[in-house]
């Protein structure tokens, strides 16, 4: 039963493959009716659940009420969806969002929910390093757009360049992970080779200090709350 379950989990999730925008498209009729085939399987295990569990011990258990309600979900939505089709209205399919919900709340998945639960409560310990970043990425910006946003400086494209802040701000957090390096700085470089030198140090202090510092943060309060999980000593 496990590997069953398991198996029909994959099945679920992957049908976002098949799926309209999908890799490889199948007819519509052709994933519904493995959705529905999956749907059943998990409403037969938690049948299951129900009839070697007490009833009142069954209800409490928040994993199989986000089991039934995604269950639920994923049928309206199926079957609303499937009503739209037939009138030529273009909608989408939004509890395709809920299908994780199985893979982390069957009896099976425990490990899966530890990894989770760690992952929780580490987000909270993190956030003051990650509000950081986003201080530094903000006046980045800022010193950006007053230093190039008056020189009517264009891009390859004949784009006006560093104008608005919001995309300093997004050319500036792709440069983090260096995708748009050195083609973001090529206009104010050509302009004065010393503008280099503010690129050089944005790369400096946010890639190779706030990314490792971040890494190093979510590392450390990931392995200590897994310790703590798993019944370990508490680093702190």
């Amino acid at each position: 039963l496990r590997r069953a379950t398991y198996f029909f989990i994959f099945l679920n999730l992957s049908l976002a493959l098949f799926e309209e925008p999908a890799v490889y498209p199948l007819p519509f009729l052709v994933t519904s009716l493995v959705e529905v085939s999956c749907l059943l399987v998990f409403f037969g295990r938690l049948t299951h659940f129900a009839k070697v569990t007490l009833c009142n011990v069954f209800w409490k258990d928040t994993k199989n009420i986000c089991i039934m309600a995604a269950i639920l979900l994923s049928l309206m939505d199926l079957a609303i969806y499937g009503i739209l089709r037939v009138y030529n209205v273009k909608s989408i399919r939004w509890s395709r969002i809920v299908r994780p919900v199985f893979l982390i709340n069957f009896a099976e998945s425990r490990q899966i929910r530890r990894a989770f639960r760690s992952i929780r409560n580490t987000l909270p310990e993190i956030t003051y390093v990650f509000l950081l970043f986003m201080f530094s990425l903000l006046m980045f910006s800022l010193m950006a757009l007053k230093l190039f946003g008056e020189r009517n400086l264009q891009t390859a494209e004949g784009l006006p360049y560093f104008k608005n802040y919001l995309e300093i701000v997004f050319d500036l957090y792709v440069l983090v992970t260096t995708a748009n390096s050195p083609d973001v700085m090529m206009p104010a470089f050509d302009f004065s080779s010393w503008y280099a030198l503010f690129f050089i140090a944005f790369v400096i202090v946010n890639t190779y200090i706030f990314m490792s510092l971040f890494l190093a943060v979510v590392y450390n309060n990931y392995k200590k709350h897994l310790k703590v999980m798993f019944g370990g000593v508490n680093c702190d």
